[in-house]
């Protein structure tokens, strides 16, 4: 089966494509019942139905190809509940020969033009309600871009900053509206509103000023924020703080041009007073009380740590060192613990009025972003780290930030939410992603909560057509209560959305998959997805490194991976040589080492800051791109003919190829010693040796391909083969030939690490065990 060209149908890939149909059974499997749902995924051909959906009375289920239904009754029955439904009046004249295109075989998936936000959809309390300071007739604002600048920079960081934000304005829609905060000791609120009069607000960044506060000493009175059109509060925020980019361009752009480095005397020995966290609690305030419950962002740009009021990270005393992933664990880290608190509780606050928090960390130290990443991964935000503002990974992460889509619409989806219905005997778990729970409790969720569970419904303050989920499933069928092999169950994933068009729609995916008997071990084996296992194991293991050790973290992750191979492995018992592994799990067990040795789990010369970023982009990427993070892709170049993939491994490298190399956050060219030799005499100049000239361009056109297809953009490094930078190459490849080993190479690795066949040869002993 293929499973990607299933994905591109459906914009799901399952774990098991067939489930055995009792809990005891189920458990048996060891790899969880895991789906990646990517709910806005490119679906060729995809229905947009320009009516309201039809609800299940009973559960809310929306109405899907795999309905019981009779056309002369006018009658449907939903499969997750049983409820019977009549057709509305509208379907009076649906037949077998006129089905309405929901009906139809191939409409798995369909998409909704909503004239309103659906009531009832979302959370169990009514409706999560997005938009609901939509203007008058059910318009949906436009949304708002609040940026916040550190100014605790260099001048020629400020100079860089300033240029891409002036190319942002050209990016954005006219009538999107956009602010400033700029900050460094204290907090500065420009208002924009009087291109004549430039005025600034100013807070203290020593300490947090609560909500009233911000919106008494700016004006945004409590009267002024009751209405829900834009007369009653465009007079207090919008218009002021807040201004469509069309009316403040000039005042904007003069604004920034004034931004000066910060003021404030920086004594000998110490770090500039950063109140990053004092910033980040205005721009909430201020947006809770201009454009609440309006997908909005606020975008910070910050190019150091933060060192006095809340949310700071460590002391301006250059004596005392930024926390180490050491520190942590010793609980050596003073300020941590507080401010993750601090960034937890400002998370609350985004969600609730669904807005999200970007941060762009453009400095060669810490800036805190181990503390805000709750605040980040809850909104779906974004992280971007770089070196400077004026280097190219940061301008281009943030302009394509901004990409628009052929009707020249911006891609950025605001104010989502997800439900997901079950047939009776499955519930689900919970979900791992950029998500938050929307509390809605009901029949089909369970007890066992995985990620952030307890809910049937998750809401994402912003997603793109990248954005995946993995949700988490259980069987709870008896095993008493038997379900004849071959009888189809059900999921449907309900996502509301507001599109770049100010549309709200509804995206309704329902699958079918079917029972399998858990003694047909071999029909299990043929539905098992192991590309897809493995991202939802990497997902599980990361979201453990949250309150647990990263060392007992490896250790389930073997223990796991032994029970998969003593389950599914042909082997005879005690003996390791007979051990052999089906193709559906023949990769399984590479993917399982590559993961043990990967950024998500190895802290080894990664900051907190680095680990954070890592973990979050893992979170939600899909099982493509997921599994390229994980297990990083090895092409070789050469004479001999076009690129091939190669093992990645320590043996590829050779002095006569060029070898491109792909772990998503880094993109390497290495060039070979023999080849690195030839251009740096200039071979490639000379005509007569052309296909060397076309030799030195084909990675590099092929790695520029890789990198415009990504956000944030992956870091490119040429190297050649025995140079410093090569150490980006060497330390993800398997270690075959080391300075311990026998073998010689034309590279050796310096490392203690198993390879991956010691590592092999390891679970085959204790697989067949027993």
């Amino acid at each position: 089966m293929d499973f990607t060209e299933l994905e591109g149908v459906e914009g799901v890939r399952l774990v098991w494509n067939e489930w055995p149909s009792s809990r005891i059974e189920a458990t048996r499997l060891v790899i969880p019942f895991g789906v990646m749902c990517t709910p806005l995924g490119p679906i060729p051909e995809l229905p947009l139905l320009p009516y309201e959906p039809i609800f299940c009375k009973g559960c809310r289920g929306v109405l899907n190809p795999y309905c019981r239904y009779d056309t002369d009754a006018k009658i449907w029955v939903c499969q997750f509940c049983f409820q019977r439904n009549h057709f509305p009046a509208s379907y009076h004249q649906i037949s077998q020969q006129s089905l309405p295109r929901e009906l139809f075989p191939t409409s798995g998936v369909v998409e909704y033009v909503l004239s309103h936000p659906l009531p009832g959809l979302g959370s169990s309390s009514g409706m999560y309600s997005p938009g609901r300071a939509a203007g008058a007739g059910g318009a949906i604002w436009p949304p708002a871009f609040l940026f916040v600048v550190d100014t605790c920079v260099t001048e020629e960081d400020l100079t860089g900053l300033r240029s891409a934000l002036k190319q942002l304005m050209s990016l954005m829609p006219e009538t999107a509206l956009v602010g400033l905060i700029s900050y460094g000791t204290n907090v500065q609120v420009h208002e924009l509103g009087y291109a004549d009069l430039a005025k600034t607000i100013v807070f203290r960044g020593d300490r947090e000023v609560s909500t009233q506060q911000v919106h008494e000493f700016l004006g945004l009175t409590v009267k002024q924020l009751r209405g829900t059109g834009p007369s009653s509060i465009g007079l207090s925020g919008v218009g002021r703080f807040l201004s469509p980019v069309a009316e403040c361009e000039f005042s904007l752009s003069t604004a920034l041009d004034e931004l000066q480095p910060n003021p404030f005397f920086k004594e000998l020995g110490h770090r500039p007073k950063r109140a990053t966290g004092a910033a980040l609690s205005v721009a909430a305030s201020l947006m809770e009380g201009c454009v609440p419950n309006i997908g909005s962002r606020i975008m910070l740009f910050v190019g150091g740590p933060a060192t006095v009021g809340p949310g700071m990270i460590v002391e301006t005393d250059l004596a005392k060192s930024i926390r180490t992933h050491q520190d942590l664990d010793n609980d050596r880290a003073p300020h941590y613990k507080k401010a993750c608190k601090f960034y937890s509780q400002l998370a609350q606050r985004l969600v609730a009025n669904s807005h999200v928090l970007d941060i762009f960390a453009c400095s060669l130290d810490q800036v805190g972003l181990a503390e805000a990443k709750v605040a980040v991964d809850n909104t779906g935000g974004m992280i971007v780290m770089a070196e400077t503002f004026d280097s190219e990974q940061f301008k281009k992460s943030l302009q394509r930030l901004f990409d628009r889509d052929a009707d020249g619409l911006l891609k950025m989806v605001f104010n989502a939410s997800v439900e997901v219905m079950t047939t009776r005997e499955v519930k689900v778990c919970g979900a791992i992603g950029p998500c938050s729970s929307l509390q809605k409790k009901g029949a089909s969720v369970s007890e066992t909560e995985v990620g952030t569970g307890g809910t049937s419904a998750w809401k994402l303050c912003t997603l793109n057509n990248k954005t995946s989920l993995a949700f988490y499933f259980e069987v709870v069928n008896a095993h008493s209560n038997t379900i004849p092999s071959g009888t189809a169950f059900f999921i449907q994933f309900i996502t509301q959305y507001q599109h770049g068009s100010g549309q709200m729609r509804l995206r309704v995916c329902t699958i079918s998959r079917r029972w399998c008997d858990a003694d047909h071990v071999q029909d299990l084996s043929a539905n098992f997805d192991q590309e897809t296992a493995a991202v939802v194991m990497a997902r599980l293991a990361v979201f453990k490194t949250e309150h647990e050790e990263v060392f007992d973290i490896m250790r389930w992750l073997d223990r796991m991976l032994i029970r998969v191979a003593a389950k599914f492995g042909d082997y005879t018992k005690e003996d390791p040589q007979s051990f052999r592994l089906a193709s559906n799990f023949s990769l399984y067990p590479q993917f399982m080492f590559h993961l043990r040795r990967s950024q998500f789990l190895q802290v080894f010369n990664n900051t907190p800051d680095e680990s954070a970023f890592y973990r979050l982009m893992i979170n939600r990427e899909g099982v493509v791109g997921s599994l390229v993070m994980i297990q990083p892709t090895l092409f070789s170049y050469s004479f001999d003919g076009p690129p091939v993939p190669v093992l990645l491994d320590v043996s590829s490298i050779g002095p006569d190829r060029i070898l491109l190399f792909d772990s998503y956050f880094f993109v390497v060219v290495h060039f070979g010693s023999t080849i690195a030799q030839w251009r740096k005499l200039g071979y490639h100049k000379d005509p007569q040796h052309e296909n060397f000239r076309k030799l030195l361009e084909a990675p590099i056109e092929d790695a520029e391909a890789l990198l415009s297809e990504r956000n944030p953009l992956p870091r490119l490094v040429v190297c050649d083969q025995h140079g410093s930078q090569a150490r980006f190459l060497l330390a993800k490849l398997n270690p075959s030939i080391t300075h311990n080993s026998n073998q010689q190479g034309s590279e050796v690795i310096f490392t203690d690490d198993v390879s991956l066949q010691v590592f092999t040869e390891h679970l085959q002993r204790l697989a067949v065990q027993g």
